[in-house]
């Protein structure tokens, strides 16, 4: 892996020691291709510190897309991965409090609890988390399969985010499972922004989406979207797969500034902050 973005003059010593490390000329400022640590990637991925009035909510999404746009392939996004982006999908969710993510998602990719990771357990106790993660389903109509891992048997219980209309009957099943159930909008489905303030009242404030499409377009929509992490797979579909965005158009575009940018075997890594 390289860092193409920021390259910095401690970077770029780095680089200088690595490549001479192995042989090379050295020649200042080379971006040396070399497998990262798990540490290198969480402190490259460090969610912002708190600020005067403590931690604030930071709510990121992680999406891959190919370079025509497909957020899928067949309907899932693994086709258009790799190692080095899942190291980075693990990562990420390793340094977030809570992943959100849609109910149409967990059906498809067959969500499981997250799990507890040795790698990451002295970096999550510093930080005052737990061992792994919380999921945070959306959905309108809490249709989903509670019998699954996801709900019976995660380290940390599953929450549902959903609206003040759904169903009892449903809700009532979902909190029999071991789910909590979290009011975030007043009709079937969520307000994005009151969903960000009720995990932030449950004491989650580094939040992970992994979208999908419809889910992400929704946060995109009401600006609570902080920062997008982006993996350009260098494929082509073609077809008619969704973008990671999808959804009514903002009435203005929302400008985002490159933060940093990752590359491995033609994959680009990139993040990008709102401004």
């Amino acid at each position: 892996m390289r860092r193409l973005f920021p390259v910095t003059d401690e970077t770029a010593a780095q680089d200088l020691k690595e490549d001479r490390g192995a042989g090379g000329a050295g020649t200042p400022g080379a971006l040396v291709d070399r497998e990262w640590t798990l540490a290198e990637l969480a402190a490259a991925y460090a969610y912002p510190g708190p600020g005067p009035a403590g931690r604030e909510p930071w709510l990121r999404a992680n999406m891959v897309s190919t370079l025509d746009g497909a957020a899928q392939h067949e309907g899932r996004s693994h086709p258009i991965s790799s190692a080095a982006d899942m190291r980075i999908f693990g990562t990420l969710r390793a340094l977030a409090d809570v992943v959100v993510v849609g109910a149409e998602t967990v059906r498809r990719e067959g969500y499981r609890p997250a799990r507890a990771r040795a790698e990451f357990a002295a970096l999550r106790k510093a930080a005052g988390q737990g061992p792994a993660p919380a999921i945070a389903v959306v959905s309108a109509g809490l249709e989903l399969d509670f019998s699954l891992p996801l709900f019976t048997s995660p380290l940390v219980p599953t929450l549902i985010l959903t609206g003040a209309a759904a169903a009892p009957d449903r809700t009532a099943a979902a909190e029999r499972a071991g789910a909590r159930v979290v009011t975030a909008g007043d009709g079937m489905g969520i307000d994005p922004p009151r969903a960000v303030r009720a995990l932030a009242e449950l004491g989650h404030t580094r939040l992970l989406t992994e979208g999908g499409p419809r889910l992400l377009g929704q946060m995109v929509a009401s600006g609570v979207l902080d920062e997008l992490c982006l993996t350009v797979s260098p494929m082509l579909t073609a077809g008619d797969a969704q973008r990671i965005a999808g959804g009514p158009p903002v009435a203005v575009p929302h400008r985002f500034v490159l933060s940093s940018l990752l590359e491995e075997e033609g994959f680009l890594f990139s993040s990008y902050r709102r401004v």
